[in-house]
């Protein structure tokens, strides 16, 4: 199997990980939330993930970070993992998936 299907295999792996991890303060899981903007998985396995969060003062911004990389860095095939938030663009509802509108009763 070529590094491409592995390092595909493990991206979904750390979606479906992502999908784990809940904002404290809305019961919708942070991949639906909008505040995953990129995973990138490189041939070295090594995880970067840029994410957002719902504003620059959230009472997360110190833990979910971190949250998010222990996680990651959970599964077997993750060398290493990077965090970085951003807030460009900064997060906005419509961001959300149809199914986080729908939990939140937006639909």
């Amino acid at each position: 199997m070529s590094t491409e299907n592995h390092t595909d295999d493990l991206g979904e792996k750390v979606v479906n990980v992502l999908k784990t991890i809940f904002d404290p303060e809305i019961p919708v899981d942070i991949y639906e939330l909008g505040l995953i903007y990129d995973v990138f998985v490189n041939e070295d396995f090594d995880v970067k993930v840029l994410m957002t969060l719902t504003t620059p003062n959230c009472p997360v911004a110190e833990t979910l970070p971190v949250e998010v990389e222990e996680k990651i860095k959970s599964i077997d095939a993750v060398n290493e993992c990077e965090v970085e938030i951003t807030f460009d663009p900064p997060w906005t509802q419509d961001l959300m998936s149809e199914e986080a509108k729908l939990e939140l009763g937006m639909l």
